[in-house]
């Protein structure tokens, strides 16, 4: 009698396929490089459980979780970056604005819209990391300038969250003007006896912290926020002293006076309804 011979792995996987796991399941957290499953992750606003890191997420993804439900409504939305110098390093910037195009599906680095946040109607603007790190150009100028005096002419509160680099030097001019163009637009909403609400990300650098990311009547940071307008080795450099340790970070601005108050992401809803409350908005 002729013996069978015993199924090898080879045949056994020949029959059952192997499941292979879904690419972006899991993800390393930046900090404390523990695997995290994703659908846990966003369940807890994209912050760590084990070391409380506040992830960086698009601004699509903190509108998402700043309004109530259904409640945005885009401004502008169709606006979009030209080149007006032709501008070119190692590529061209009408290059680099097609691909981030097509990585974010995003026309520029901001959302700005009216909401509701926690029942209070807002003026509301996300700035995006993930679109050329979030660079302030003419169109993110222009956006916000345009917010600002929407919400100065319809008494709206004004809730800017900065996520940037700083100034889109591949602009250059063109860019640096949206510094003076967005403060003096604050100027006028000030002047009319309007509320901003400036939250403050990481990271919030350059231009923008020297504009209008620095200027709100209330400052929220979130927790280990890189806050800063020179990097430390151009700091030091400069001044030719040692620098404190963590001396950009948001717990350093908050001893300092620069920052009213270090929030939690998952509290940053209730902490902009209670300011608005208190300001009577």
């Amino acid at each position: 009698m002729q013996r069978m011979s015993e199924p090898t792995w080879e045949s056994a996987g020949a029959a059952v396929a192997k499941k292979s796991v879904p690419d972006g399941l899991w993800i390393p957290c930046e900090s404390c490089s523990a695997t995290l499953f994703r659908k846990a992750l966003e369940a807890n606003v994209w912050v760590c459980p084990q070391c409380d890191y506040h992830h960086r997420i698009s601004g699509r993804q903190r509108v998402e979780q700043l309004v109530d439900p259904g409640s945005f409504e885009p401004m502008n939305a169709k606006m979009a970056p030209r080149d007006p110098l032709k501008f070119r390093d190692l590529k061209s910037y009408a290059d680099r604005i097609a691909d981030a195009q097509r990585i974010t599906g995003e026309n520029d680095g901001v959302q700005t819209g009216t909401a509701f946040i926690k029942g209070r109607r807002v003026a509301l603007g996300c700035m995006d990391f993930t679109f050329l790190a979030g660079s302030m150009g003419s169109v993110i100028g222009e956006k916000l300038t345009l917010l600002i005096e929407h919400a100065t002419d319809h008494d709206l509160p004004l809730v800017i969250v900065s996520c940037s680099g700083g100034a889109r030097m591949m602009e250059s001019g063109f860019s640096l003007m949206q510094m003076a163009k967005t403060a003096a637009a604050l100027g006028r909403l000030d002047d009319a006896g309007g509320l901003f609400i400036s939250v403050l990300a990481d990271p919030t650098t350059g231009g923008v912290t020297a504009s209008f990311a620095m200027l709100g009547d209330v400052i929220l940071a979130e927790p280990r926020a890189l806050i800063g307008f020179a990097g430390p080795r151009v700091i030091r450099q400069t001044i030719r002293q040692d620098l404190p340790p963590g001396f950009q970070t948001a717990e350093f601005l908050l001893e300092c006076g620069f920052v009213d108050r270090i929030v939690h992401r998952s509290q940053l809803r209730s902490e902009i309804g209670r300011v608005i409350d208190f300001a009577g908005k």
